[in-house]
């Protein structure tokens, strides 16, 4: 029997935010992190959903309408890990734009920064390190 060579069908995963504020968002995501705006749905001449990329990374937002707004606070227990070539120079991109992101120091054999989006999803972007656990970055 011959192997035959398949593309798998599962391409990638896609966090899906439901936010407050979609356009205190897209500060955020687009003037702060640096994700660009691909796709958007303006059923009311507003952007109520969009997608949004960052090298090979995605994520899509999506407004609450009014009427389906949730009493409970949104982003908690959510954390999303974007691995990366480089976090330590995101972080300096990051702080150069207002983005509060948190000095980058290593766990797990990879330099971690941390930041939260304004509905308070957690964001850390990754990248490998051969420096010792614990290291802080202090550039």
């Amino acid at each position: 029997m011959t192997a035959i060579a398949t593309e798998a069908n599962v391409q990638q995963a896609v966090p899906f935010f439901m936010v407050h504020d979609i356009e205190a968002s897209l500060r955020f995501y687009v003037d702060g992190l640096g994700f660009r705006k691909t796709m958007e749905w303006t059923p009311e001449g507003k952007v109520e959903w969009c997608w949004l990329e960052q090298g090979g990374a995605a994520v899509m937002l999506q407004e609450y309408r009014k009427s389906f707004l949730p009493n409970d606070k949104l982003g908690v227990g959510v954390s999303v890990a974007f691995m990366c070539r480089d976090a330590i120079t995101l972080y300096k991109e990051f702080k150069a734009r207002g983005v509060d992101a948190k000095r980058p120091f290593v766990g797990n054999g990879l330099w971690v920064t941390d930041t939260v989006d304004p509905d308070g999803y957690r964001l850390s972007f990754e990248s490998p390190s051969e420096a010792p656990e614990e290291t802080e970055y202090t550039g």
